[in-house]
């Protein structure tokens, strides 16, 4: 069942961790995204996902718009390595996502690794849109703590998106994500998820 509340998460993995700063954005002569790869970036950096899992999620109800209520919902998720293991799917299900009226939501996510760059690649496509959303583009450090950054508009302006997975507990991973209106001079937290095995 999804709740809607103002209050602070009870779950602090559903909230930015102070202690990981988001990186800075960096800007070429046009203008676009400067991506430095990990050192220790790799096409196994997303093994750890790979099966079925319950998600408990955290979703702003609005996009930098000063909102401060939250929306906490389940979900359940199934990845698997495709692509002679070059590129990693998963599809994301449930029928508690705000704005949907207990209609099933489904997402897929595709990973795609690049070879020469040794950056990642991954690609949302919602169920209620049917668009597949501009890539955020990274790689994971060596603390297991991957950010992906890609360009988007929100209400016709343009954006900046931030992915992060904190992947320092394999077996219980946290995304989040956040926009920025200002190139990356400030952020905004609006979606978080936890991951845990379910008992089969």
């Amino acid at each position: 069942m999804a709740l809607s509340h103002f209050a602070p998460a009870q779950n602090k993995e559903l909230t930015a961790d102070e202690n990981i700063p988001i990186p800075k954005v960096e800007f070429d002569a046009q203008g676009e995204l400067k991506m430095t790869v990990s050192p220790n970036s790799s096409r196994n950096d997303f093994d750890f996902l790979v099966g079925k899992w319950k998600m408990h999620n955290r979703h702003l109800d609005k996009r930098l718009a000063n909102c401060r209520t939250w929306t906490e919902f389940d979900s359940s998720d199934v990845n698997t390595k495709i692509l002679n293991d070059a590129a990693d799917m998963d599809t994301y299900s449930t029928t508690q996502f705000p704005g949907m009226g207990g209609k099933l939501f489904e997402g897929l996510t595709l990973r795609l690794f690049d070879p020469k760059t040794r950056l990642w690649s991954l690609y949302w496509i919602a169920s209620n849109t049917g668009k597949i959303d501009p890539p955020v583009v990274g790689s994971f450090d060596q603390n297991g703590i991957g950010h992906f950054f890609g360009k988007d508009t929100l209400n016709g302006k343009p954006i900046l998106v931030v992915f992060r997975w904190d992947a320092r507990n394999k077996d219980r991973p946290v995304w989040g994500q956040a926009f920025s209106p200002d190139n990356g001079k400030t952020w905004e937290w609006n979606f978080f998820n936890v991951s845990e095995r379910p008992n089969e």
